[in-house]
C-alpha cells in the first residue's frame, strides 16, 4: 500500500471520531450522581476442532502444528462445559446481568449455555459468526447479517451492539453495522465515557471497553498469574471512582470461560466483582443500558444549549 493510500485511510479513520479531551466536554450525569457505570462482558466463540486454535495453551510440539489440535480445543471446550456455569453463578448471586458477546454459529453449537444467558436478562451483542477475523471473511456483509439473524431468532430480538472478534475491523466494517442496524460496537478502545462515531450512513456509539481489564491479555498473552484480573482490576476501578467525581466513567470487564471460567482464576472475579459492589455511586449495566443512558444525556445536554 503507497504512503498516500495510507494517509487517506488514517484520515478517513480519524475523521470517523474527532480528537476530544475528556475534561473539555460537555458534563454527563449518571443517575443518582454515579460516578462509575460497569458493565461485563461474557465472550463465548466457536473454535473449530479441526482448524487451528485462535488461542493456545499448550505450544506445538516440536514447534510443528499439528491438525487436529485437541489440546487447545479441549482447553477452550472446557469452559464452556464447566466454565461457563462458574460465570453464570457468579453473577446471578450478585445481581448482575452481562453483556453476551457470542458467535452467531456457538447459538446452535452450544445452545444450553446460551438459553442460560437468555433466560439470565444478559444482553446478546454480535461477535461474529465464527471466532475468524473481519479482514479473514470472504463476505463481511454476509457474516454481520447471519450473525444478526441467529441472534434475532434466537432471542426474538435484533442485538444492538457488537464486538468483532479479536476487536478486528476492515475500513467497511463500521460502515456494514451501521447500516445493518447495530446502535452501538466495542472495538474501538479509546474512551472513558461513550462517543459518537460517524459511519457512512448514520452515527454509531462507541461504548467503552477493554484490551487491559481482558483475560485474554492478562491470562492468554501476558501469562500473569491467577489472580491477575483481582489486582489490576481493583486499581482500574479505584481510580475510575476517584475520576467519576468529576465526570462519570465507564468500566469494563471482559472475561472467556476458558480463562476466567478456570478453578483457579474464578474467584478472583468474584473478589473483584464485591470490591466494585461495596461501593456506592456505581451501577452495573449492560451495554444497552449504558448505549440509553448515552443517548438520553446527549439529548439532554443537546436541548439545554
Amino acid at each position: 500500500m503507497s504512503m498516500t493510500a495510507i494517509d487517506s485511510d488514517a484520515a478517513r479513520i480519524r475523521a470517523r471520531i474527532p480528537y476530544s479531551p475528556i475534561t473539555d466536554r460537555p458534563a454527563l450525569r449518571l443517575p443518582g450522581d454515579a460516578r462509575v457505570a460497569v458493565w461485563v462482558i461474557v465472550n463465548v466463540e466457536n473454535w473449530s476442532p479441526a482448524a487451528p486454535q485462535p488461542r493456545t495453551v499448550l505450544p506445538p510440539p516440536m514447534g510443528q502444528p499439528l491438525l487436529p489440535d485437541i489440546p487447545n480445543w479441549a482447553w477452550h471446550e472446557y469452559g464452556m462445559r464447566v466454565g461457563f456455569w462458574r460465570f453464570v453463578e457468579v453473577l446471578r448471586q450478585r445481581g448482575i446481568k452481562a453483556s453476551f458477546a457470542v458467535n452467531g454459529s456457538a447459538l446452535s453449537l452450544y445452545e444450553p449455555a446460551c438459553r442460560a444467558a437468555l433466560e439470565a436478562g444478559w444482553d446478546f451483542m454480535g461477535h461474529g459468526y465464527v471466532q475468524r477475523p473481519m479482514h479473514r471473511l470472504d463476505d463481511e456483509a454476509e457474516a454481520i447479517r447471519a450473525t444478526i439473524e441467529a441472534i434475532t431468532a434466537f432471542t426474538g430480538k435484533p442485538p444492538r451492539g457488537w464486538e468483532s472478534p479479536g476487536l478486528t475491523e476492515t475500513m467497511a466494517t463500521l460502515d456494514l453495522l451501521q447500516a445493518a442496524g447495530i446502535e452501538y460496537v466495542c472495538d474501538w478502545c479509546l474512551d472513558d465515557q461513550p462517543v459518537t462515531l460517524q459511519a457512512a450512513g448514520g452515527q454509531i456509539v462507541s461504548v467503552p471497553y477493554t484490551v487491559e481489564i481482558n483475560d485474554v491479555v492478562m491470562s492468554a498473552v501476558q501469562n500473569q498469574p491467577s489472580d491477575e484480573i483481582f489486582r489490576r482490576g481493583v486499581d482500574q476501578f479505584d481510580r475510575l471512582y476517584l475520576d467519576g467525581e468529576a465526570a462519570p466513567r465507564v468500566m469494563a470487564i471482559t472475561i472467556h470461560p476458558y480463562l476466567t471460567g478456570a478453578p483457579h482464576r474464578i474467584r478472583y472475579l468474584e473478589k473483584l466483582l464485591d470490591h466494585i459492589l461495596g461501593h456506592e455511586k456505581v451501577v452495573t449495566w449492560t451495554g444497552a443500558e449504558i448505549l440509553d443512558w448515552y443517548q438520553d444525556e446527549q439529548r439532554r445536554l443537546g436541548a439545554a444549549t
